[in-house]
């Protein structure tokens, strides 16, 4: 979700412009003058869709095709008579806007909640659900794994299980660190499932490791989240760690 934070150095946020002088602007300017004269901020791994009008994700990726086609001559690749990078640059924007960054761009998906009718109150365990995210810092791919545990009250909102599921997704499909990755997914459903209790494992493979630096191929990084009675059971907390069926186990 977008935040507070925009720079007020930004110039974006000292130049008013009307509606006429946005329509000839780039795509991305527009939508950059809109996110900081609202005072909000555009991180890697905000959400920015308030602010992306219908169309515009279209003339978007033209932008970053475009901007691409220019890095891939700045790395000296002949993209015209190499056929296998002649429309590299046009599936990459594809890629970046429609999938594996796709959770800035569009608003979180629709999820059906339902009453704690029957009060339930036990331990539920929703995992492992598969995550595919990207390290802001070098654009790597992360792949993982996610473990929820949920202590819910007569107060609760129930949701699908497939709901958790488009949930960590949305918030994944974004550049970012998995730390701050793991936060977001539990303010979410912290504040749509209102439970007492909130767990969260999440175990990935970051391929800014694998692939460059160091090179190990076997480190995977693990963080958790919890609250509410998990933080404050121990109990509690040891029987939802002792359910997951991590893959080194």
């Amino acid at each position: 979700m977008s935040s507070k934070g925009s720079s007020p150095t930004d110039p974006a946020a000292r130049i008013f412009r009307s509606e006429e002088e946005l329509a000839q602007l780039p795509a991305s300017e527009r939508i950059r003058y809109r996110v900081v004269s609202a005072g909000r901020r555009y991180h890697a791994n905000d959400n920015i869709s308030a602010y992306v009008r219908e169309g515009e994700l279209v003339e978007l990726k033209a932008e970053v095709q475009a901007k691409l086609q220019e890095v891939l001559q700045a790395l000296v690749i002949d993209t015209d008579s190499d056929h296998n990078t002649n429309e590299t640059a046009k599936r990459v924007a594809k890629m970046y806007i429609e999938e594996v960054f796709r959770g800035r761009y569009v608003p979180m998906p629709a999820v059906t909640e339902f009453p704690n009718a029957e009060r339930l109150n036990e331990l539920m365990i929703v995992g492992p659900i598969t995550i595919r995210s990207a390290c802001s810092h070098h654009m790597c791919p992360i792949f993982g794994k996610v473990w929820i545990g949920i202590l819910p009250n007569e107060h609760s909102n129930l949701i699908g299980l497939s709901k958790y599921a488009r949930i960590a997704d949305w918030i994944m499909s974004r550049p970012q660190i998995q730390e701050e990755a793991v936060t977001m997914l539990a303010n979410e459903l912290q504040e749509r499932v209102r439970p007492d209790g909130l767990a969260i494992v999440m175990e990935a493979d970051h391929f800014c490791m694998h692939w460059r630096g160091v090179k190990d191929n076997q480190s995977a990084m693990v963080n958790s989240v919890m609250r509410g009675a998990f933080l404050k059971d121990a109990k509690l907390r040891r029987e939802f760690l002792s359910l997951l069926p991590r893959k080194h186990s």
